[in-house]
């Protein structure tokens, strides 16, 4: 299927289980974990404990209905803020907040949280602790210039965006004019967490190829740079894994801070 042919996340959606079945389960089938999950809330869980990104207001910007990215930031900030461009995702996500039957299991999420702390607090506690820091979920338009329109959000602490900002972007221009949107959302001074995939051009859902804008890590470092941001870390994971689900080489994790005017 070529590039024309794909479908495009905040255009046509996706059915959120199958992606989250696909790419973040704990399935004996699923041979994504050691990207999408392990070393992803390994460095949150390392970055956050630092002590340098915390505060009243966290804004979560990512793929789907994944929460999993959360456990670790849920104890630094006061609220957490999770927008959504779809309803499906916003669904699935309530399922699981709010308990009712059939909600994604992500009982495993938290044990590798506990495991990765080294934590004996109990798993139902951390799991409500996460429940109850997730009761803001809001649909947004990212086409408007205010994507919570008619609300006006207040600015944020800190903004997690994980896996969307490739699955949303056509090219560069879309990713810069993104980066910029999430920038307003910011505090000066507030930091900025990137988690995403380099060098990939597809992935799938329910038999569905969805594009994906394909950039390396120069290019992100160009983009925060050029768009104020002071980059404070950056590690990188190399795909160990074979699927055509997808055809990314390696997982990305940055930090930067929005620039202040003493600086």
């Amino acid at each position: 299927m070529d590039s024309t042919a794909r479908k495009l996340y905040n255009v046509h959606g996706f059915d959120s289980r199958q992606h989250l079945e696909y790419y973040f389960s704990d399935k004996a089938e699923m041979i994504f974990a050691e990207d999408s999950l392990i070393f992803p809330m390994k460095t949150l869980t390392e970055t956050f404990s630092l002590g340098h990104i915390k505060g009243d207001i966290l804004i979560d910007l990512s793929l789907g209905s994944m929460i999993h990215h959360l456990y670790a930031a849920c104890e630094f900030f006061k609220h957490i803020i999770v927008l959504k461009v779809n309803d499906r995702c916003i669904l699935e996500l309530k399922r699981w907040v709010d308990t009712r039957t059939g909600a994604f299991h992500w009982g495993h999420a938290a044990q590798l949280h506990a495991d990765i702390k080294g934590s004996s607090d109990q798993l139902e506690d951390k799991e409500g602790k996460v429940r109850s820091a997730l009761q803001h979920v809001m649909k947004c338009d990212l086409e408007k210039e205010n994507m919570t329109e008619p609300l006006v959000l207040p600015l944020a602490d800190c903004v997690i965006s994980f896996l969307l900002l490739e699955n949303i972007s056509k090219d560069q221009d879309d990713y810069i004019r993104y980066i910029r949107k999430f920038s307003r959302l910011l505090k000066p001074g507030g930091h900025l967490i990137l988690i995403g995939v380099t060098n990939t051009t597809y992935y799938t859902v329910g038999g569905d190829k969805y594009l994906s804008f394909s950039y390396d890590e120069n290019y992100i470092r160009n983009v925060l740079v050029g768009e104020g941001f002071i980059i404070d870390s950056c590690k990188v994971k190399k795909r160990t894994v074979v699927s055509d689900l997808t055809d990314y080489k390696t997982v990305i994790f940055f930090t930067a801070h929005k620039i202040t005017r003493t600086e």
